[in-house]
């Protein structure tokens, strides 16, 4: 009887919670250590997010901290492996519909939109993207990146977001791009700079000044502007603005685990959480959904095909019988990463490329690490 007295109460507690509230809470988790700043800036980040957000209820992943016993705990090992399994395991079976974590090794066609507050109007710019790698070829990684710069903005609710594409090597090409995509019927609205020479090819002043909402440029030079805008006031080690490097997308890529740097400081920490929320609020996996069709109706696929070169390949590889990667290999060339990765098939080590948060990385298992490293360092790759 005191159980379902219980079960009762806490059902009308929580109906009361979500009429106080506006609706029901969107659990994210949080990866509660492994910052260099300490287990305690995470959870102050947490406590911070639920008083910006009300309707947001993080669920904290790792070992408790005295102190934070409000907090909902996922109890795990203080080990990153350990917590990553746990995150992962709590994503899996819905106990959370999204997460915030310092590191994920994204498999290749993965990527995540960072979000910053541009400092001379104030005015928040998606960054297209900060980590991960949506394609090997930097000029189809900037393409697909627009795609997924949109889909964020609209997940945030902004109807027509504008978009600007960073002067980079191949930005002329990716813009060429874009308008053939809008002209055969993917609706793209293009920002124009602030320079007097306008045009949708942004430069550091357009940055600056917020001049678009989506900023697409490859993904190194993306996460360099996060640290840049994220940290500019603080000397570096305390990243003290902005929403993180944001949430992570793909094509079939179902998970919203978004990013933050080991440097972020509570405030960045709390808008990430809160960033999350309102994305997994705004259907964000549908929103890309949508924008990739609609981009494949308009020719993406043609598109790619026409401005990246195939090289010559010879034989097909098969990858070997798959086994769990636990291990990582970092120092390939990004170019390289998959010619990398069938180097260990053909001596029948199963191996992936994935794009960590300092770059491009072989998953291995753990028990071959040594072989691998001897064969790619022997065939040029390390």
């Amino acid at each position: 009887m005191m159980n379902k007295r219980k079960l009762i109460g806490d059902a009308l507690a929580e109906l009361v919670d979500q009429a106080r509230t506006g609706g029901p809470k969107v659990r994210v988790g949080l990866m509660a250590a492994g910052s260099e700043l300490g287990a305690e800036e995470l959870l102050r980040g947490a406590v911070l997010s639920t008083d910006q957000d009300s309707r947001l209820q993080v669920v904290a992943i790792g070992a408790k901290v005295p102190g934070y016993d409000n907090l909902e705990w996922i109890e795990a090992p203080h080990c990153e492996a350990d917590m990553a399994a746990a995150m992962e395991s709590a994503l899996a079976d819905g106990r959370i519909s999204g997460a915030v974590a310092l590191h994920y090794p994204f498999p290749m066609g993965v990527t995540t939109i960072g979000r910053v507050i541009t400092p001379a109007r104030g005015k928040p710019l998606l960054i297209a993207s900060s980590t991960g790698m949506s394609a090997t070829s930097r000029t189809e990684a900037m393409l697909r990146n627009a795609v997924y710069g949109i889909a964020v903005a609209k997940a945030l609710g902004m109807e027509k977001p504008t978009v600007g594409i960073l002067n980079l090597e191949g930005a002329a090409s990716v813009q060429r791009a874009l308008v053939r995509l809008s002209e055969s019927g993917y609706a793209i609205q293009f920002a124009s700079s602030v320079r007097a020479d306008g045009g949708s090819l942004l430069r550091g002043n357009d940055l600056l000044a917020g001049a678009a909402d989506v900023c697409v440029c490859d993904t190194l030079t993306g996460n360099v502007l996060m640290k840049l805008f994220s940290a500019f006031n603080t000397g570096g080690s305390f990243e003290a603005l902005g929403w993180g490097y944001g949430p992570s997308v793909g094509e079939k890529w179902e998970k919203v685990v978004s990013i933050i740097s080991r440097a972020s400081g509570a405030p960045v920490i709390a808008n990430a959480l809160c960033y999350t929320a309102s994305l997994i609020r705004g259907k964000l996996i549908l929103c890309v959904q949508r924008e990739l069709a609609a981009a494949k109706t308009a020719g993406l696929d043609q598109i790619i095909s026409s401005i990246t070169s195939t090289p010559v390949r010879g034989e097909e590889i098969s990858a070997p019988l798959q086994q769990p990667t636990d291990s990582e290999i970092q120092g390939v060339d990004v170019l390289s990463i998959e010619a990398a990765v069938e180097e260990l098939w053909k001596v029948g080590i199963y191996a992936e490329s994935a794009m960590g948060c300092t770059g491009p990385v072989v998953k291995v298992p753990g028990s071959l690490v040594g072989r691998s490293r001897e064969v790619l360092s022997k065939t040029g790759y390390l």
